[in-house]
């Protein structure tokens, strides 16, 4: 997987994303281009709206109302008026608003849609969303009010607002009106939408499915930390390594577990201290001997939520759609959120398993009835000193909030619209609860780091099975070493753990892994 803090710029066209440039525009500010042949399309595209509208046909949204409004006919001279309602109207969502990362991921999966050529849509508005991100401004949208069906209304309504030079946005680091953030960074507002244009804005997936993307990625990079630190507290408890001979794995045949299984072959090779313990046991606790099993089914997990999510960074979610050829106005439902909404319910519940596996490993290194001679919650003066005992407290409060939180909700559904609209995907929220599911998953990987780095050094002082540990292990050591001192005497933790996060978080961690180690899957 290419880092996307490497990738600068993007040119968008409507069929070429993937999901590193996606975070690199979202999280890491990398500009923004449209390409020549995606503003022919919707050149295109706009003259057919325009046709329709001049014919008066019968079209969705664009000589009708919305919704059970569908019925209601609307006089050419009212449909610029009417798309420009649909913003108005929609922006309904409350809450804490979603982070610059998400909306940022909302203006390019929106420009790019449009930029397939089937919304009828004018270039104009295409070209302000890839102004916006390119100079900084960033609409403010609240999380909660989309049922990720019909699309995501409410948040890509409130999106939308600053094109009008309305609504709330970011610029420069200040919330203000979405009129003055444009002035301040000289992007021209709109004074109307014209006919179909409120539809192709708020009509899509680009809520759940920016949220959900960037879940995505840090789950994929959660799964690849927790084979690495995984492996640091198999050292550290001298685990068995025959668990993962690629025989045993093969006459199963999942790629995922196999995958798994070779990662810690490697993250295990040139340990000393795991040289002098192989016949210690007979076999190891689940926690250990199964890693490739947890995490190989998390990877096989990611890899179906990989694949529906790459067909939608590039799908067209608005309706209805136009189509050159027969000059045809589709209304179908793309804009439904359910193939996102299962999907994204499986990521949530496959990076719950990262943190489940992480927190067993941890109990097991503090709880000295576990852990293969370590003394009790890793401290070496116990009494007056609770040591580690607390760090497994809170990856254990974590993962039981992770259980609540993977109930899917993919399952659930309420009639909306008049009963037009009558089952929906609670996508969003489903995507949501990923994002919620994996930031507690990367603190518990840093509780496991920063237990796994104290057993390394109990080991060491007990010199019962040696000094050494792999090379990429030393060098994840001594950079936590460099923040956080090794814990003789109770002190206040939570800068430890602090810092310790803000590591996993980084990515720095995978790019000291991947540097020693650039096979590493």
């Amino acid at each position: 997987m290419k880092n996307p803090k490497n990738i600068t710029h993007v040119v968008v066209d409507g069929h070429s994303l993937t999901l590193e440039d996606f975070v690199a525009v979202a999280r890491y500010h990398a500009t923004v281009e449209i390409a020549p042949s995606a503003i022919e399309a919707m050149k295109e595209s706009r003259a057919l709206a325009e046709k329709i509208a001049n014919e008066g046909r019968v079209a969705y949204g664009i000589t009708t109302g919305f919704g059970d409004f569908q019925k209601v006919a609307v006089p050419e001279e009212m449909s610029n008026q009417l798309s420009t309602n649909l913003i108005l109207s929609h922006c309904t969502g409350t809450g804490e608003p979603y982070a610059d990362e998400v909306v940022r991921g909302m203006l390019l999966l929106r420009a790019n849609a449009l930029c397939v050529g089937v919304s009828g849509v004018r270039p104009i508005l295409v070209e302000m969303m890839a102004e916006m991100l390119n100079k900084g401004v960033t609409p403010v949208v609240p999380q909660k009010g989309s049922l990720g069906s019909s699309g995501d209304l409410a948040p890509l309504a409130h999106m939308s607002l600053p094109l009008l030079g309305k609504g709330l946005a970011r610029y420069q680091g200040v919330e203000m009106s979405g009129g003055e953030a444009m002035a301040k960074a000289g992007i021209k507002t709109l004074e109307t939408l014209v006919s179909k244009e409120g539809l192709g804005l708020t009509n899509g997936t680009c809520a759940m499915t920016s949220v959900g993307s960037l879940a995505l990625y840090d789950t994929m990079c959660a799964a690849q930390l927790a084979d690495i630190i995984g492996s640091m507290t198999f050292e550290g408890l001298t685990g068995l390594r025959n668990a993962f001979d690629p025989r045993i794995h093969e006459v199963r045949g999942q790629k995922g577990q196999m995958l798994v299984a070779r990662n810690m072959a490697k993250l295990l090779e040139g340990s000393e201290i795991l040289d002098n313990c192989q016949k210690d046991r007979v076999q190891d606790a689940y926690a250990l001997r199964c890693i490739p099993q947890l995490h190989g089914a998390v990877r096989d997990a990611l890899d179906y939520v990989s694949s529906i999510v790459a067909n939608e960074l590039n799908a067209v979610t608005d309706n209805p759609l136009m189509f050159l050829e027969d000059e045809a106005v589709i209304s179908g439902g793309n804009f439904h959120g359910e193939p996102m909404a299962i999907p994204f319910d499986t990521l949530g519940i496959a990076c719950s398993e990262i943190a489940n596996a992480s927190e067993r490993r941890t109990e097991r290194m503090v709880n000295a009835a576990l852990s293969n001679g370590l003394t009790p919650f890793l401290t070496t003066k116990p009494g007056v000193n609770s040591g580690f005992m607390i760090v497994q407290y809170a990856a254990a409060s974590m993962v039981s909030e992770n259980k609540v939180l993977a109930h899917p909700a993919s399952v659930d559904s309420i009639p909306s619209s008049a009963n037009q609209e009558d089952i929906v995907s609670m996508g969003t929220t489903a995507a949501r609860k990923a994002g919620w599911i994996v930031q507690n998953t990367l603190s518990v990987l840093a509780d496991e780091l920063l237990t796994a780095c104290q057993a390394i050094d109990i080991r060491r002082q007990l010199n019962t099975h040696g000094q050494g540990i792999t090379p990429l292990h030393e060098a994840l050591y001594k950079h936590v070493r460099e923040k956080v001192a090794f814990f003789e005497i109770d002190r206040e933790i939570w800068p430890d753990i602090k810092a310790v996060e803000a590591m996993v978080r980084s990515g720095e961690l995978l790019e000291i892994a991947h540097e020693i180690l650039p096979d590493l899957e």
